[in-house]
């Protein structure tokens, strides 16, 4: 078998485990299909953010730059699917999100068991 092609297979194989590096914690991206499309209300409370999605547990999980490693959950209070009734502070956001390999981002919607450790 030709080594550069035995070489590119044993990469590829080890893509998945990158997963594992986690600790049980959340979910390491090691391949997620994407982008994943997001829309909701905001109020500004965390300041500026840079993308987000909402998580398979109802919260949205947000990242302040693009470098960041992992996502943070924000509380329901600060962010909505739906727009808010009366007066409110709220401002619509539209996004998406591409991760890539060895972001943290917990309960990604779609990423299945085999991001999880």
């Amino acid at each position: 078998m030709n080594r550069a092609l035995t070489f590119a297979l044993l990469a590829a194989a080890s893509v998945p485990l990158a997963a594992c590096a986690d600790g049980g914690v959340g979910v390491r991206v090691a391949y997620a299909p994407g982008p994943y499309a997001y829309d909701g209300w905001y109020d500004g409370y965390y300041g500026p953010i840079y993308d987000g999605y909402w998580g398979s547990d109802g919260y949205f999980y947000y990242r302040h730059a693009e470098g960041e490693g992992a996502f943070v959950r924000g509380d329901r209070g600060h962010f909505m699917h739906e727009a808010p009734q009366g007066p409110h502070n709220f401002h619509p956001i539209h996004g998406n999100t591409a991760l890539r390999p060895g972001v943290r981002a917990p309960h990604y919607p779609g990423g299945g068991d085999r991001h999880r450790n």
